[in-house]
């Protein structure tokens, strides 16, 4: 490994990013942000804005590595609704199908109506847009959207902004013009000191190009939200938690509620990994986060399935 890897290996897993396991929750926060410990303390508000990350729960898989993965899921729900608090709502980044059948988007469809909380948003993921360019996910996911399935909300305080870059990959994720200008004229009437939150599939920082675990045309974004003291973005695609910390921009890979995948590098591909029995659920979970008005860090609590 060079000096250059090295210094940017270092910066993936290095102390931006504290993550503490406790009773079987591993809890993130940004270490060198003042507000950080009053982001963590803002779970206890009533007031603040509590919303809940779930990603890759890949129905319609099936394979040794999650035999029933629609139970899984199911499990994932049933963790999300006893959280002790309703969240505002439930980002599912994408994945949510395996091979993008019209039964399979019709089941997740069903089974996120099991969740209770006031919305549920979606992005899709690679796997939902097999052979037809997304069609069918936007179909069963696509009201009120723009192009391929982009679109942006408010609440709380905070602009929320969900990304589409899974549909013109040749390797790596790609967002394209249109989505590009979107966001351009989407943030052009914010103010600098507006929280920004950005929902995606794949990874907008360089995770592991060598399995296309980046996006190549993401820079375009993320300049343009430069201005801002507080972005933060949230993706799937990699099935595993990873954090990384750019300037104003943090970034929190999310893990699934379907299979683990290796980590960057140690495996010679991307592929679902088989666990000794009974560990599965230690690689699987969601992701809830509060936001409360006046801090800057959002409070990001990864809690496993085991």
């Amino acid at each position: 490994m060079s000096r250059r890897q090295l210094l940017r290996h270092a910066g993936w897993f290095g102390s931006a990013v504290v993550l503490t396991v406790a009773g079987g929750e591993v809890i993130s926060h940004v270490a060198h942000d003042k507000d950080s410990s009053a982001a963590a303390a803002a779970a206890a508000d009533a007031n603040a804005l509590r919303f809940v990350q779930i990603s890759d729960s890949h129905i319609g898989f099936a394979g040794p590595a999650n035999t029933d993965v629609t139970a899984s899921f199911d499990g994932a729900i049933d963790q999300v609704n006893a959280l002790g608090f309703r969240p505002d709502f439930v980002m599912h980044t994408g994945d949510l199908t395996h091979t993008s059948t019209p039964a399979q988007f019709d089941q997740v469809r069903q089974m996120l109506g099991g969740l209770r909380t006031g919305r549920v948003f979606t992005v899709p993921g690679e796997h939902d847009s097999v052979g037809d360019s997304g069609k069918g996910y936007r179909q069963a996911f696509g009201a009120n959207t723009s192009g391929d399935g982009w679109y942006s909300f408010d609440t709380h305080g905070v602009h929320f902004i969900a990304l589409v870059n899974t549909l013109s990959l040749e390797k790596l994720g790609h967002l394209g013009n249109d989505q590009i200008d979107f966001v351009r004229k989407d943030v052009a009437g914010l103010s600098s000191d507006t929280p920004i939150v950005v929902f995606s599939h794949i990874p907008l920082f360089a995770m592991y190009p060598a399995w296309g675990w980046s996006t190549d045309d993401a820079l375009q974004v993320l300049n343009l939200l430069k201005r801002f003291g507080s972005v933060t973005c949230l993706n799937g695609h990699v099935h595993q938690l990873f954090s990384k910390t750019e300037g104003n921009v943090t970034f929190h890979s999310a893990t699934t509620t379907a299979y683990p995948l290796p980590a960057p590098g140690k495996a010679p591909a991307p592929t679902p990994q088989v666990l000794p029995a009974g560990h599965l659920k230690e690689a699987l979970g969601i992701r809830s986060v509060t936001y409360k008005t006046g801090t800057s860090a959002l409070a990001i609590t990864d809690q496993r399935l085991a």
